[in-house]
């Protein structure tokens, strides 16, 4: 009777830790991360994004910022890219701003490792949760 107990402890033990580890791995609702990209010549800034609890973005790119949304489906992702306030950008930001955008709405899949989620499609993007 006493190995049917820890029997019975083991599975539940894997089946708390299996669950805990599915919401680390999640879609980041809720956070705000970083892109892995160095900064633009001559600024520190290096792109954002906020993403809310149901998807909704605040994007800080590197000269523009804007909003967009997020709808996610099991690992299928899809960004609708929202107003893009143009902050009389030099020709260079601007474009990197514009690029990054238009790689967002491609994205298709995602994956997640930890504090980073990688967003797969023709140019992966991928974005680090921010500590405190």
């Amino acid at each position: 009777m006493v190995w049917l107990k820890r029997i019975v402890c083991a599975v539940a033990a894997v089946l708390a830790m299996s669950t805990v580890a599915r919401a680390e791995e999640g879609f980041p609702f809720g956070t705000e991360m970083t892109l892995e990209a160095l900064p633009q010549p001559g600024s520190k800034r290096i792109p954002n994004i906020e993403i809310g609890d149901n998807g909704e973005v605040v994007l800080e790119l590197w000269c523009k910022a804007g909003r967009g949304q997020f709808s996610v489906a099991g690992n299928t992702v899809i960004f609708v890219p929202g107003p893009i306030q143009d902050r009389s950008c030099p020709p260079a930001k601007a474009q990197a701003d514009d690029d990054l955008v238009a790689a967002l709405a491609a994205v298709e899949t995602w994956k997640r490792q930890g504090d980073m989620l990688t967003l797969i499609g023709p140019k992966p993007l991928r974005f680090r949760t921010n500590g405190n």
